[in-house]
């Protein structure tokens, strides 16, 4: 399998069928939806496979990578894939920092953040899609502060089954592609989960001890999602209730 960035660049692809690389088409999407956040940011790869997604937040200008996978073999394609496009960078230009790390998602995760300085401002998690770790990674990263304040975290996930964030987490916009959708969440602040409370508790049903239906707040699906990618940025909402630092060496996105 070829694999290419939009740029261009030929990339070394993960041995057999052990990862899937996200397509084309849906990297493109996240570019384009995170646009104005990646110059300078700091780029966590969750489940990163091959290490495509953190190539193409490193070509718009993220000036540190991080990347955990758990598959040895994976995250060496990961490594190389990284290291070519940091390599590639016009002279003179700031050395982008990389990190590959060889270890469990969730086990890195819970380790916390113990001896970074700083938070990312940008976390992509494409795991195995049949692995059920969305919960999880949203729980982690959460009580680990690895995601800076106003940051986002950006889901790719099944279109059929597309999880529910957790509590504490609001749905930024969310975008189909095909088989595959976005999600880009961000963590509810203290004071917006204590107005949400607030507004919950005002809308209970007179007469009754359970609130009023107020939707799943899933955002309606356009057809415009399927033929382009530059779609405005969608409201905030909140969403319903759902549930190390390892070796250093660089993850896959396993799918069945």
């Amino acid at each position: 399998m070829t694999l290419r960035l939009s740029g261009g660049r030929r990339l070394q692809s993960p041995p057999g069928s052990v990862a899937r690389p996200t397509t084309a088409r849906v990297r493109l999407a996240v570019l384009n939806l995170l646009t104005a956040e990646l110059p300078g940011s700091r780029w966590l790869d969750l489940c990163s496979g091959s290490g495509v997604m953190a190539c193409e937040a490193l070509q718009r200008g993220a000036r540190q990578v991080v990347a955990i996978e758990h598959d040895r073999r994976v995250a060496a394609v990961a490594r190389a894939n990284l290291q070519a496009v940091a390599g590639g960078a016009l002279p003179g230009a700031i050395k982008p920092q990389l990190e590959v790390v060889e270890d469990d998602v969730l086990r890195w995760l819970g380790q916390g953040r113990s001896g970074r300085a700083e938070a990312f401002e940008l976390i992509y998690a494409d795991p195995p899609w049949a692995a059920g770790l969305y919960e999880g990674i949203a729980a982690a990263v959460a009580a680990g502060q690895w995601l800076s304040p106003g940051g986002t975290m950006v889901w790719e996930c099944p279109s059929k089954a597309t999880p529910v964030p957790p509590r504490g987490w609001l749905l930024r916009d969310q975008r189909r592609y095909g088989s595959s959708t976005l999600m880009l969440l961000q963590l509810q602040d203290p004071a917006q989960r204590s107005a949400a409370k607030g507004a919950a508790a005002a809308v209970l049903v007179p007469g009754g001890d359970e609130q009023a239906d107020q939707g799943d707040g899933d955002q309606t699906e356009h057809d415009a999602a399927e033929q382009g990618f530059d779609h405005g940025v969608g409201a905030v909402i909140p969403m319903p209730h759902s549930s190390m630092m390892g070796r250093t060496t660089v993850s896959s996105r396993h799918h069945p």
